[in-house]
């Protein structure tokens, strides 16, 4: 695959903040580094921060480690158990009010556990001699403004407080004074923190979303700044959600959305490598067999002649098919057909974490249909009658 993006630039990549949600940048970084996208600067909010200092020492391999492993008794001292039963809406109602309001006593959740893992993985050397420029948000509670701090200029030792100044989140975490100021998360005054590169003239920018809790500041673009832009398509879960399966899931949602993003990748739901013309997929449309014709004509309640069948195809069916698929009123051929063979494979089960061509996609389609039940294949909308013996 050819990337759509220069990749002869250099870009600023803009983490925002959101705890648990944040194995969805790693992946994305992955997928960014794979495709030889090199990154001039980071500016990172909360767990943005963390990442973006991973990211800084170039550590991919630790960080997917990390993010793999990753437990809740590893962010916050708490029980993994009774973690893993709230997130699922399994714990006792009573007990889960009652670890509430101890931990509300106790000022919030102590999170000595992220300061260990900060100490382990953080190298201050790593992160002053790299060719990564990093920035990081956090909010200053003694001087009541917003910290936008350039992460290499910081007194030598305090690099990790910082870091954990910016991922204070409140009133959650137990906060405890750093070098004797205090700090809140920085996604409480600006999750996304794109003001950062923009102010500082960085012009080719990527900013990964992940749609966290905080404030999204607005920023005022210059005519000559490109923005690009690598957000999920799903729900990432809870930010306080740190179950290593759901982060190796995001992981994977990330590192697809920005192949998506670099590559061009059409779908959806799915992604799919697909570079032709229109009236390529009217083709496709048009020329399927009497028996899936039959099917559709049956489904919208076509009565005609079957000499008629095919002008009602393309005046009536199609037409009918776009509004069942809810597709906008300029909807076109291509667009049509995209959206019915996302739709027919999501139904399918057709595994979602791949790329695919169009071809591909209908194959492993077909594949589902010869092992489906036909009881089950009769209850499928109309419109997999077109991908049902298709050739393409």
């Amino acid at each position: 695959m050819t990337p759509v993006i220069d990749i002869s630039k250099e870009y600023g990549l803009v983490l925002e903040g959101g705890g648990a949600k944040g194995a969805y940048q790693i992946g994305a970084w992955k997928a960014l580094k794979e495709a030889g996208v090199k990154i001039n600067a980071v500016a990172g909010t909360s767990v943005g921060a963390l990442n973006g200092a991973l990211i800084c020492m170039d550590e991919l391999e630790m960080a997917q480690q990390m993010w793999s492993n990753l437990t809740y008794s590893q962010v916050m001292d708490v029980d993994d158990t009774r973690m893993e039963q709230l997130m699922e809406g399994e714990a006792p109602f009573w007990g889960a009010v009652k670890d509430a309001f101890r931990h509300m006593s106790e000022g919030g959740v102590d999170v000595t556990p992220l300061k260990d893992m900060l100490d382990k993985v953080v190298d201050e050397e790593k992160i002053r001699n790299s060719s990564i420029d990093i920035f990081i948000k956090t909010f200053s509670v003694d001087a009541m403004k917003e910290l936008d701090i350039d992460l290499k200029q910081v007194e030598p030792g305090l690099m990790k407080d910082f870091l954990l100044a910016s991922a204070y989140i409140f009133p959650l975490f137990k906060n405890e004074k750093l070098h004797g100021k205090t700090y809140i998360d920085g996604g409480a005054i600006n999750n996304v923190p794109l003001d950062s590169l923009v102010d500082r003239g960085y012009e080719n920018i990527i900013v990964l979303r992940i749609f966290g809790i905080g404030r999204e500041k607005r920023v005022k673009i210059p005519e000559e700044t490109n923005i690009l832009t690598i957000e999920p398509r799903v729900d990432l879960g809870n930010i306080i959600d740190f179950n290593h399966k759901k982060s190796v899931r995001n992981m994977k949602i990330g590192y697809y959305d920005a192949k998506r993003m670099v590559y061009g990748l059409k779908g959806k739901i799915y992604y799919i490598e697909e570079n032709q013309e229109e009236c390529y997929y009217l083709k496709q449309l048009v020329q399927i067999p009497e028996s899936s014709l039959e099917k559709l004509c049956r489904w919208h309640h076509f009565k005609g002649s079957a000499e008629t069948r095919y002008r009602s195809l393309t005046e009536l069916i199609l037409p009918g098919t776009a509004l069942e698929l809810k597709l906008s009123r300029e909807w076109n051929y291509k667009e049509l057909y995209l959206a019915a063979l996302e739709a027919t494979a999501k139904l399918c089960r057709v595994s979602k974490y791949q790329i695919y061509t169009v071809e591909g996609l209908v194959e492993k389609i077909q594949e589902k249909l010869d092992r489906m039940p036909q009881e089950e294949r009769e209850k499928l909308p109309a419109f997999t009658a077109f991908f049902e013996t298709c050739e393409v």
